[in-house]
């Protein structure tokens, strides 16, 4: 097969470009090395800001979003009892809104599919050459069949784990990292979530109360980075929620039947460039952000709208202009996201090396938040729409 652009995983990376590009007339081939079962199922963080939000509009996509998702206005900060509240709309004009991001793959499949558009899962990428030359190749296998897909450019969004980062020759990409000793137990359970999206901090850990619907909540707790769901039983759970929550009369958050858990592990990556030749890099395949700020798919769909208009601009007139800045327009705008993210996990995180004085160090900025207009002003900006800072 040829194509002008070939897609290496059908995440929310390459599904938000395969539709850009495809706006623009540019045709593209997405692999997808999973079934499309799985990719649908998979469970991630839901809290899409207004870039996000502006970019499945504006991709006619956005119906069930604007339907099915939770407008929400507010984001609360708890700590010694007392609860910090950011007035979303009032403080920068913008809310976020709840929905799932299996629920955006949902959508961008169906409407992948429906416009006949090549979407292939169980494509199992091998290899990918050519990248430094005007004809890169993606070999992979299908249905038992060795098949190779020529293309013009080449988009890796197949994720931290994926082959397209491995493709770049070593030593051309320089990476940063930061590992966590700890993790997020997160659960779904079938109870009414409390008011608003509440963070908290607690001498015992961090504590996390969201939503996915009115009927079903999504509840994290920091764990040691050797637990696993079994550790946890559900009495263990809450019993710990309550505590950290600062719900002492087990008045205010709702106890109903948990029936997903996982524990994701924290760290920080950022891999740059986030280009080589014709190869072109996006989301989880160049940087993984901490779940505080719920920045990632946020993150990713800035990154392909960068990387649509440059790739629209080679296509419409050959210029190269935007392609060999992919790299230098995006990185601040990541290191930015990151840091907000890191900032937020270090300032609510229970850190066991801390000494008193750093643990006061905490308490004084978060009182200083609790104090400061300007402050929580500052915080509200970052998380409704940091994603299209130099974008």
């Amino acid at each position: 097969m040829r194509t002008q652009v070939g897609i290496v995983g059908a995440g929310p990376a390459g599904l938000f470009l395969a539709h850009l590009l495809a706006r623009q007339g540019i045709e593209t081939v997405v692999l997808e090395a999973r079934s499309r079962a799985h990719v649908e199922s998979r469970v991630r963080a839901g809290v899409l800001e207004a870039g996000t939000i502006d970019t499945l509009n504006n991709l006619g996509l956005g119906e069930r979003m604007m339907r099915e998702g939770m407008v929400d206005d507010g984001l609360d900060i708890r700590f010694k009892g007392r609860t910090i509240h950011l007035d979303l709309p009032g403080l920068t004009g913008r809310s976020v809104r709840i929905y799932g991001q299996q629920e955006v793959v949902k959508d961008l499949i169906a409407a992948r599919l429906a416009s006949g558009h090549p979407l292939v899962f169980e494509a199992n990428v091998d290899r990918l050459d050519g990248l430094d030359s005007g004809r890169p190749r993606i070999h992979y296998s299908h249905d038992g069949v060795a098949k190779v897909l020529d293309c013009d450019l080449i988009a890796g969004c197949d994720g931290f784990h994926g082959i397209s980062r491995a493709a770049v020759p070593e030593g051309l990409i320089e990476t940063y990292t930061r590992s966590y000793d700890f993790a997020w137990l997160g659960v779904l359970a079938k109870a009414p979530p409390i008011a608003d999206m509440t963070y908290s901090h607690h001498d015992r850990g961090f504590a996390l109360c969201s939503r996915r619907s009115m009927s079903v909540s999504r509840l994290y707790l920091q764990v040691p980075a050797t637990d696993t769901p079994e550790t946890w039983s559900d009495a263990r759970f809450w019993d710990e929620l309550h505590t950290r929550m600062f719900d002492a009369g087990r008045t205010e958050i709702q106890e109903g039947e948990i029936f997903q858990r996982d524990v994701a592990r924290l760290r920080s990556y950022i891999a740059h460039p986030m280009q080589y030749g014709n190869l072109f890099l996006a989301g989880d395949a160049v940087h993984i952000v901490p779940p505080a700020g719920a920045k990632g798919l946020n993150m990713a769909v800035a990154d392909v709208r960068v990387l649509a208009r440059a790739m629209a601009s080679f296509f419409a007139g050959g210029s190269r202009t935007g392609l060999d800045r992919y790299s230098a327009d995006c990185i601040d705008r990541v290191w930015k996201t990151i840091r907000y993210s890191v900032s937020l996990t270090d300032l609510l995180h229970r850190f066991d090396h801390y000494t008193p004085f750093q643990r006061g160090m905490q308490m004084a900025e978060l009182d200083l938040i609790a104090g400061s207009e300007a402050a929580r002003k500052l915080i509200a900006e970052q998380y409704v729409n940091l994603s299209t800072v130099a974008d």
